[in-house]
């Protein structure tokens, strides 16, 4: 089951001096200057500042816990979406690389801390985007309820309309929290538009190619020019592959617990080379949140040496 499906944590009373909602109030400020291009309305005590060559820095009054959330998140305060989105994307998995066992339980293979830090991508991004598997598996709300933040935009990225049976019980469809768009190839638009309305499709033409495969690059093109630049891909594992695979991302978020399901559903896959030295190697940080190990991966940087 997908981590959306967990209770909303009860809300907290905020709490003026602690570094972390302070850094996170920072984040969300700098995250709506950059939607409305206006200057960041920081808060003197949040401790950011921005600096032209090194981006946006944290002052040193700051305890550690604080400063590992902000520079987890910074790549995501420095991005430029001005000519193309910048996409990060979460798999969160096991010990052995599985997302859920065989028969598509997954409720819940991280812990709470994971499912925070989901929501804290959720309300940074213009928009959040999940594979037509994952909703009918899961049918995840796709908002922001554990931290303070702002609902983005949600794309049901559904190229073929393997959705259209079941997509009238759609839980996202039915409220009214964020815009919600139903991404499918230019030859199945009207389709979709008897299903759901003309306003909640999102057609795009040649999004398909011959062997049925997706082009990302035609999806990115159509959302960045509906205004979204900072793009969350949340699942599944199918998707945020087809997304690697085609060089779309900048950011890969991989959460592994310490848990061993064995012959379950795979996170990654796709196509790889065949020797080591061919593989990709990127740059990586690694965080410790709660009972997992968040491996924090810039796929834009050149790859480290063997």
């Amino acid at each position: 089951m997908h981590p959306d499906d967990s209770p909303a944590a009860p809300a907290a009373p905020a709490r003026a001096g602690d570094p972390i909602d302070r850094v996170w109030a920072g984040c969300l400020a700098i995250a709506q200057a950059r939607r409305s291009g206006a200057p960041a309305q920081l808060s003197p005590h949040a401790g950011l500042v921005h600096h032209d060559a090194t981006g946006w820095q944290l002052g040193d009054a700051t305890g550690a816990p604080a400063r590992a959330l902000f520079a987890l998140l910074k790549p995501l305060l420095d991005c430029r979406t001005d000519t193309r989105p910048w996409v990060i994307a979460q798999l969160g998995q096991s010990l052995d690389g599985c997302i859920a066992t065989r028969t598509g339980d997954a409720r819940f293979v991280n812990g709470p801390d994971i499912l925070t830090h989901l929501h804290r991508l959720r309300a940074l991004a213009d928009a959040v985007i999940v594979g037509a598997g994952t909703v009918a598996i899961d049918d995840p709300q796709l908002t922001v309820r554990h931290v303070p933040g702002r609902n983005p935009a949600r794309i049901l990225f559904d190229p073929q309309l393997q959705l259209a049976s079941r997509i009238a019980g759609v839980r996202c469809l039915a409220d009214a929290q964020s815009p919600v768009w139903w991404m499918c190839d230019a030859r199945w638009q009207d389709a979709a538009t008897q299903l759901v309305g003309a306003q909640r499709v999102l057609a795009v033409p040649d999004l398909l190619r011959s062997d049925g495969t997706p082009r990302i690059g035609a999806a990115l093109d159509a959302l960045h020019a509906r205004g979204l630049g900072l793009l969350f891909v949340e699942g599944g594992g199918v998707t945020v592959s087809r997304f690697l695979a085609q060089g779309a991302l900048d950011r890969l978020h991989l959460a592994v617990a310490p848990l061993i399901i064995g012959s379950g559903r795979p996170g990654l896959r796709f196509p790889g080379p065949d020797h080591l030295g061919d593989c990709r190697r990127p740059v990586f940080h690694m965080y410790t949140l709660g009972s997992d190990q968040l491996w924090d991966l810039d796929m834009r940087m050149p790859q480290t040496a063997t």
